[in-house]
């Protein structure tokens, strides 16, 4: 098999927009808002059916994915769009980046539905402890406040028991908000689909996947020990809560190499002169190798609006380098970044 072509492998919506450079403003045409049927119209629009994989994937299994947020911030320019795939690593990126828009693909329509849920969560939090005390379904330490460390965060929770009353009150009040304040329309089975998503927080707690914890992944840093995670500070979990509350965050079903979602959405940012900043793959690419679809990603990829700062971020498996303090040593994968345009250059005009 060929290896890769690649090259290596609250504030406020004033203030938020105040921070993106002008050019960047000046020249795209995306929405400052989309209306809840914007929002729903361009998911569902983009999406191609429902597809398999071979776990639920509900948490991230990389500890080491902060490590290129430095060079990341470095290559790329707040303003553009950001593309990503799978749970929750997508955020710590985002706010690093500080994207206009995003847009997460994944073969998955569970992954939509746990989209959908952090979208409700992060717009009924009013702060990071909040936050947390909602996707846990735990009651509010005292003593935390906007100041509190994730790891002071999250070491009050660990004490605190998990509520069957605040879980079944949260998940009705994500429901609601889904789909009375949005007005989404959900079906029967996509409700149920939330429900088991939520209800894997609620039993498992940090323990969603064993290895890392959920508290290992938003307490882990990058080489020089600077605490990243969209859970950090408040500043980073703030640019999350606007652009969920704004729609900004559309979750897409869509098969990397398939024929509509990525396509879809490479029509819909020309239409906005919008660029792609970064796009995160984890390690999608290794199944797109294994099946022999990786061109047709390649060929999507293309389509896309891209310029010299266009950034792919993606994951390979380190055999075992992913070691913490807490003794975990999994696959251990690492993180590292590619210029987009020049590595999808032979798939251009496909």
């Amino acid at each position: 098999m060929t290896r890769r072509i690649l090259l290596g492998f609250g504030f406020s919506l004033a203030l938020f927009i105040g921070l993106l450079p002008a050019a960047s403003r000046a020249q795209t045409k995306l929405p400052a808002r989309l209306s809840d049927q914007e929002f729903w119209r361009l998911s569902t629009s983009a999406s191609e059916p429902n597809g398999f994989f071979r776990s639920d994937n509900l948490t991230s299994n990389e500890l080491l994915f902060e490590h290129v947020i430095p060079d990341l911030v470095a290559r790329t320019r707040p303003g553009g769009v950001y593309l990503g795939v799978g749970p929750e690593q997508n955020y710590t990126y985002i706010a690093a980046v500080k994207p206009a828009m995003v847009v997460i693909f994944d073969i998955r329509r569970g992954n939509m539905l746990l989209q959908l849920m952090y979208k409700s969560i992060f717009e009924l939090s009013k702060d990071r402890a909040n936050f947390v005390s909602m996707l846990f379904s735990k009651s509010r330490p005292a003593g935390l406040s906007t100041k509190s460390t994730a790891a002071e965060i999250f070491s009050a929770f660990a004490a605190a028991p998990a509520s069957g009353t605040m879980y079944k009150e949260n998940l009705s009040a994500i429901d609601d908000r889904l789909t009375k304040t949005h007005g989404i329309q959900l079906s029967p089975e996509d409700l149920s689909g939330i429900e088991y998503v939520f209800n894997a927080f609620y039993t498992r707690g940090y323990a969603v996947r064993a290895a890392p914890q959920y508290d290992e992944l938003m307490t882990a840093t990058d080489a020089a020990g600077a605490s990243r995670s969209y859970l950090a500070s408040e500043a980073s979990f703030t640019v999350m809560k606007d652009l969920e509350s704004r729609n900004l965050v559309v979750p897409v079903v869509g098969d990397f190499a398939g024929p509509k979602a990525i396509r879809a959405i490479g029509l819909y940012l020309k239409d906005h002169d919008a660029t792609v900043s970064a796009f995160y793959l984890s390690n999608v690419e290794q199944y797109l190798y294994q099946d022999s679809k990786w061109g047709g990603f390649c060929r999507n990829v293309a389509t896309l609006p891209l310029d010299r700062a266009s950034t792919f971020i993606r994951s390979e498996n380190g055999r075992g380098v992913g070691a913490n303090a807490a003794g975990f040593r999994g696959p251990g994968f690492v993180s590292s970044l590619g210029a987009m345009a020049d590595e999808v250059k032979s798939c251009i005009g496909g």
